[in-house]
């Protein structure tokens, strides 16, 4: 198996400290309607399986702070939740404190998860695989953790750079770039964009570790699809929009550019 090296884990860490704020930067958490998408889709899945077999076992890999594993429990889920940030871990731990139906994983490494012994009946990745270098055998490798009949499911990636089309591209680059022009720290954010039109990345510098798809043009969204087509007898790719600015998420939301996607696997075959 081969997954995040330690590098990118404890950039990661560092990244996500105590206090780090997900919420910011994070669409997907940010703006109502990408989070009730997100969460309708998590309850379907959790249904169907507690429709078919009484009970629903989900790891929910890179949890951060337990927004969705929240949206797990309430749809009737026992969920195991995993974080790379030991911060995050440790909030995990206090906000779901006393359940039974929560486990917390520190998982140090980005790959603990898989030297245990557990078998899951579906996966979530929720803004995960664009931070995994070798995103299509991660994924491969998770389906082993996963019991026949099991789900997988994935949402905030960046679709492909190649093969959106250039009003996609332009849309979701600019919104960023105005967004970011509010955050501060101009000096690193002037440093961090000539290296991104220089199509360069360092393992020096925490912004390119922790959000280096953009050099390497997003997510292969169609190799993902292919990857779990030879596990999953249904497989199915949705695209929506997506930006950090509340402003142009609801002002280009209509337009239904496809800059981010996500993927249900249905029924992992024995």
């Amino acid at each position: 198996m081969t997954h995040e090296p330690q590098n990118v884990v404890a950039t990661q860490n560092s990244a996500h400290g105590e206090g780090h704020d997900y919420v910011k930067g994070s669409p997907h958490l940010r703006h109502p309607q990408l989070r009730t998408m997100i969460a309708d889709q998590l309850a379907a899945l959790v249904g169907e399986t507690i429709a078919r077999k009484g009970s629903c076992h989900v790891l929910e890999v890179g949890a951060g702070h337990g927004t969705f594993s929240s949206f797990l429990l309430h749809a009737g889920a026992r969920v195991t939740v995993t974080e790379a940030s030991e911060a995050s871990a440790a909030t995990l731990t206090e906000k779901f404190a006393g359940r039974d139906d929560v486990e917390v994983f520190f998982d140090s490494t980005g790959g603990d998860i898989f030297e245990r012994d557990d078998q899951f009946d579906g996966i979530v990745c929720a803004a995960l695989l664009h931070h995994i270098p070798d995103y299509v055998t991660f994924v491969s490798d998770l389906t082993e953790l996963i019991e026949p009949g099991g789900f997988f499911y994935s949402a905030q990636d960046p679709t492909y750079y190649p093969r959106r089309n250039r009003r996609t591209h332009v849309a979701q680059r600019g919104t960023y770039f105005l967004w970011r022009l509010g955050q501060g720290n101009y000096r690193r954010g002037l440093a961090t964009r000539i290296r991104r039109v220089k199509g360069e990345w360092t393992e020096t510098e925490a912004s390119d570790l922790v959000e280096y798809h953009v050099v390497r043009d997003g997510v292969d969204e169609q190799a993902l699809v292919t990857e779990l087509e030879q596990h999953f007898d249904e497989v199915e790719l949705f695209t929506y929009w997506s930006t950090q600015s509340p402003f142009f998420q609801g002002a280009l939301a209509r337009m239904k550019l496809p800059s981010e996607f996500g993927l249900i696997a249905r029924r992992l075959r024995s």
